[in-house]
């Protein structure tokens, strides 16, 4: 089974920066794809980003423009760059590993932006 280890989270104001981590243990890493998530309270949980193993990304609307995924193969992690935040955007974001051997989620790591 991978672990995913989130980091980063924090309480930052509107129009600021946050740059949330996402380790993995385990070798399959660089085959699949990765993703980060939202939940915010009393809300179902969400698409934020993905990367697939060859870079391709894919975003929600509402993040487009402000947010950026990456990956490094090399550290077994996923990032995911956050930009011009908004209230709104107050969630716990999950990171989750996709691959046919099947799939992780970590633990989460709580983002707050105040206005």
């Amino acid at each position: 089974q991978v672990q995913l280890v989130e980091s980063g989270g924090g309480l930052v104001q509107a129009g600021g920066s946050l740059r949330l981590s996402c380790a993995a243990s385990g070798s399959i890493f660089s085959t699949a794809v990765m993703g980060w998530y939202r939940q915010a309270p009393g809300k179902q949980r969400e698409l934020v980003a993905t990367i697939s193993s060859g870079g391709s990304t894919n975003y929600a609307d509402s993040v487009k423009g402000r947010f950026t995924i990456s990956r490094d193969n090399a550290k077994n992690t996923v990032y995911l760059q956050m930009n011009s935040l908004k209230p709104e955007d107050t969630a716990v974001y999950y990171c989750k590993l996709s691959h046919w051997m099947g799939v992780s989620w970590g633990q989460g790591t709580q983002v707050t932006v105040s206005s």
